[in-house]
């Protein structure tokens, strides 16, 4: 097992374990609302209806319910950790989502589907490409896939504190994360409270996202960020190379927040 196999097999058990601990989706944090900001402006959260969806690295099944409640017609829900159990304990509709307990890579080639997507997963895998290469093929000709990725432009000085304490916080214990989370939060929300009067870093992601979030989906996020053993942030040039390299075209990208990137490509009719 080479150093990206392990990366890959300890950052899923990471997950495995956060999503087991953090099971609840509810508020602005699993709503239509932020399911719109995030694929919006390149595709229209309306444009699910429908439609039928894969959703890679499905978690606690919070997008995938956002996606049904946009009225998918059908949701593809992968998942490999040990969240799985959760995930399709959590689905709205099970009638309606076929479950795989599968890595993104081997997402069946049925090639019918009309829009795949990965919201906040790409960026957690050290080789992404063959999990590209499978959505690619699950799509039928003129399908879309869209991605939400950790962005490196407009996160600068975030980096510059977080990059350093994560390199640390990643091999903590679950009891000695928590803990350090809790110690940080009344910083955040001290940042949150300044960002609603003054133009400070990051004050769109805080105004329009964070400060919707409830202090505990807050310490989720600053959880998240600090959790796993791989997190890269992509720069604009990065994001796009990702989807093209894979064969998809008309690739566009929207820098939401001012700190991440939504990518949407499509899959070619030939």
């Amino acid at each position: 097992m080479d150093g990206a196999d392990r990366l890959k097999r300890q950052t899923i058990r990471d997950f495995g374990d956060q999503w087991t601990r953090y099971r609840d989706n509810d508020g602005y944090y699993a709503s239509a609302a932020l399911l719109a900001d995030i694929v919006e402006p390149l595709l229209s959260a309306t444009a699910v209806h429908g439609k039928r969806v894969a959703d890679i690295g499905s978690g606690t099944g919070r997008i995938v319910n956002m996606l049904l409640d946009a009225g998918a017609a059908h949701v593809v829900a992968v998942e490999p950790s040990t969240a799985f159990d959760v995930l399709v304990r959590n689905v709205h509709r099970p009638e309606a989502v076929t479950a795989l307990r599968v890595t993104g890579d081997s997402l069946p080639a049925s090639g019918d589907l009309d829009l795949v997507v990965s919201i906040g997963v790409l960026h957690h895998i050290p080789d992404p490409a063959p999990v590209m290469k499978a959505a690619l093929g699950a799509l039928a000709p003129g399908g879309k896939m869209l991605a939400w990725l950790y962005g490196r432009e407009g996160n600068e000085a975030y980096l510059a504190f977080a990059e350093p304490l994560r390199a640390l916080t990643r091999r903590f214990p679950h009891t000695l994360l928590a803990a350090v989370v809790w110690a940080l939060y009344p910083a955040l929300a001290a940042y949150i409270a300044l960002a609603r009067r003054f133009n400070v870093p990051l004050r769109d992601y805080l105004n329009n996202y964070l400060g919707k979030l409830s202090p505990e989906q807050r310490r989720l996020v600053m959880y998240d960020q600090l959790n796993p053993a791989y997190a890269k942030y992509y720069t604009r040039a990065e994001a796009i190379a990702l989807f093209e390299r894979a064969g998809f075209a008309d690739v566009r990208v929207h820098h939401r927040h001012g700190y991440s990137w939504t990518v949407v490509g499509e899959k070619p009719a030939r």
